[in-house]
């Protein structure tokens, strides 16, 4: 059974080339432009994880993991920060908020997404 992943990115080069390796790597991907859509396939989908920019349209990424975290189905859902904010307040602000990684987008590279994500998800 695949692991699902949703995509939260406003950057259509980015959240379209985090999409093909995620799925290269056997994840199924689920993507959001904004933190409202972000929120509507929260609890439509049954997500293993989630990748989350914080600057978004509509809902900010730190309001999407506030309103995540509120909500007792969605509480457990792994996220995972990836975003230009790489201020140390920005990281711990996000991290404090219950985030179990932050990413800089300007220093990843993708295979350290896809390990992170197997390694919050246990994969070996």
């Amino acid at each position: 059974m695949k692991k699902k992943i949703l995509i939260v990115e406003d950057d259509n080069f980015l959240q379209k080339a985090l999409g093909y390796a995620l799925q290269e790597n056997n994840f199924e991907i689920f993507s959001a432009v904004d933190g409202e859509e972000a929120m509507v396939l929260a609890k439509k989908e049954s997500l293993d994880l989630i990748l989350l920019d914080i600057i978004l349209p509509k809902k900010d990424g730190f309001e999407v993991l506030e309103d995540l975290k509120a909500d007792t189905k969605l509480a457990k859902i792994p996220v995972i920060f990836i975003t230009n904010l790489g201020q140390r307040e920005d990281v711990k602000k996000g991290l404090d908020l219950g985030a179990v990684g932050y990413i800089i987008k300007a220093h990843f590279k993708i295979s350290d997404i896809i390990n992170k994500i197997n390694e919050v998800l246990n994969i070996k």
